[in-house]
C-alpha cells in the first residue's frame, strides 16, 4: 500500500542556522493516489521573533503564537503521523531543514530515519523547463483553484499541492486501479483506503469541465517539442 503525506511548513525566517523556527505544519495523507481526508495540523510557538519578511508572507504573528504548543510538545504525535511514509514537498530542502534542525535540538532525527522525501519542485522543474515552478504558477497550469490563497498557510498550501501532486503524476495511474481489491492490513491507513474506495461514484464532466479539459490538452500540446496524439 502507497502511502505519502503531501507537508508544508511556515517559519520565523530563512535559516535555521541563525536560530529561525517552525511556527507551523500542515499535512494530509494520500493513500494509493487518493486523499483520504486524514490531516494533521498545529501552529508553534518559536518563543522568539518573527522575521518582518516572514510575517508578510504568512501572517503569523508572535502574539498569535504565544500559546501555542512548543515543538517539543508534538513532536512525537508528528512523527507517528509522518512515520514510514512518503514526504511530498515543495522545495522540499527548505522544510525537511527546518524540521531537522528542530529534531536536532531535542537529539533526534534526522526526518530520514522516519520517512523518504519527493520533492515537487525539483518533478516540476523536469517537467516543466524554464518556466515558473512555484506553487501559484503550478496551480493555474493545472487548473487548480487556490483563490483563496491570501497568505500562505501550511495546511492550505499542503492541500493545493496535494492537487497539484496528483495532476503532475496522473500518467503513473493504471487502468484498472479502481478493480484492485483492498489491502487486507491492520490499522487506520487501510480502513481509510477502504472507505474511499465504497464512497466512489462516477460523475460525467459538464460543458465547462469538457472545455477545461480540451484548454489543458491545448496547453500540454504548446509546449510539447512535437504534436501529441491523444
Amino acid at each position: 500500500m502507497s502511502r505519502q503525506i503531501v507537508l508544508d511548513t511556515e517559519t520565523t525566517g530563512l535559516d535555521p542556522a541563525q536560530g529561525h523556527r517552525v511556527i507551523e505544519i500542515g499535512a494530509l495523507e494520500i493513500l494509493n493516489r487518493r486523499i483520504t481526508g486524514a490531516t494533521y495540523h498545529v501552529y508553534l510557538n518559536p518563543e522568539r521573533d518573527i522575521d518582518a519578511g516572514a510575517l508578510a508572507v504568512h501572517g503569523l504573528s508572535r502574539e498569535f503564537l504565544s500559546d501555542k504548543p512548543r515543538f517539543a510538545d508534538i513532536t512525537a504525535e508528528f512523527i507517528d503521523f509522518v512515520r514510514d511514509a512518503e514526504l511530498v514537498i515543495h522545495n522540499a530542502p527548505f522544510d525537511i531543514g527546518f524540521l531537522n534542525a528542530e529534531l536536532a535540538t531535542l537529539d533526534d532525527g534526522p526526518m530520514k530515519r522516519y520517512c523518504g522525501v519527493l520533492d515537487t519542485l525539483k518533478l516540476a522543474k523536469q517537467l516543466h523547463p524554464g518556466q515558473k515552478n512555484n506553487l501559484d504558477a503550478l496551480c493555474r497550469r493545472y487548473f487548480i483553484d487556490n483563490a483563496g490563497r491570501t497568505f500562505h498557510g501550511a495546511l492550505l498550501d499542503a492541500q493545493l499541492l496535494a492537487e497539484v501532486y496528483l495532476a503532475m503524476t496522473r500518467g503513473q495511474e493504471t487502468l484498472g486501479i479502481d478493480i484492485l481489491p483492498t489491502p487486507k492490513m491492520p490499522g487506520s491507513a487501510a480502513q481509510r483506503l477502504a472507505g474511499t474506495q465504497r464512497a466512489l461514484k462516477v460523475l460525467r464532466a459538464n460543458e465547462t469541465e469538457l472545455a477545461l479539459h480540451s484548454a489543458y490538452l491545448a496547453e500540454l500540446n504548446k509546449n510539447s517539442e512535437t504534436p501529441l496524439t491523444w
